[in-house]
């Protein structure tokens, strides 16, 4: 376990509020990207905490409870699928991170970014694979997740109760792709995404 706290070590001896940042959402075809900006306690391991991905559903909720419960300051960022159409996915996915962090009810000293590099004066690492080797960039993970797993499950799957969003989380699985074709897309589905979708479905033809 604290491997995970490899690059933690190195920067408290500097820096006293360290936050982790990362974001979900990236790859799908509807909603929001969310990104999370945590700073845990100086020295505190948590105990199971990885990269969102392998984890559960049932233990990333504990999870997410534990690491909220925990931490000196959780900061969540949105970029919405008008934004990601208009600056792309990256600028928006960096747009996301920034709000993260002024979201942060305490100003961290140190950022640990998973494969990113935002605009920002607080100095900051990039971390490739990132959510897999710092404890607080996979805590971020995991608040942004769940985070973006509940809006899935909850408000955007009330307004758009056709597309399987709950399930599929937006991503552009088989259903997923032929409730567009067949309904059209929503105002929440990414039309930068779908270029490609509608060429595919056009080629099977």
């Amino acid at each position: 376990m604290n491997d995970l706290l490899i690059y933690e070590k190195e920067y408290w001896q500097s820096y006293r509020n360290i936050a982790g940042i990362d974001e979900v959402g990236r790859g799908c075809l509807f909603g929001d990207v969310v990104a999370a900006a945590v700073i845990l306690p100086q020295g505190l391991v948590l105990e199971d905490v990885n990269d969102s991905k392998r984890l559960s559903p049932k233990k990333r909720d504990m999870l997410y409870d534990l690491i909220m419960e925990q931490a000196v300051a959780v900061g969540i960022g949105y970029a919405d699928s008008e934004t990601i159409d208009q600056i792309n996915i990256k600028q928006a996915t960096r747009l996301a991170m920034k709000q993260a962090v002024e979201r942060l009810a305490v100003t961290p000293d140190y950022l640990l970014i998973d494969a990113e590099k935002i605009d920002s004066p607080i100095p900051q690492l990039s971390v490739i694979k990132g959510d897999a080797t710092s404890q607080s960039i996979a805590a971020a993970s995991i608040v942004a997740k769940v985070t973006r797993d509940r809006l899935c499950q909850g408000t955007w799957d009330a307004l758009y109760p056709e597309y399987g969003i709950a399930v599929h989380k937006g991503y552009a699985t088989k259903f997923h792709r032929e409730q567009i074709l067949a309904l059209g897309p929503t105002p929440m589905h990414r039309k930068s995404f779908m270029r490609n979708l509608f060429v595919e479905e056009q080629t099977l033809f």
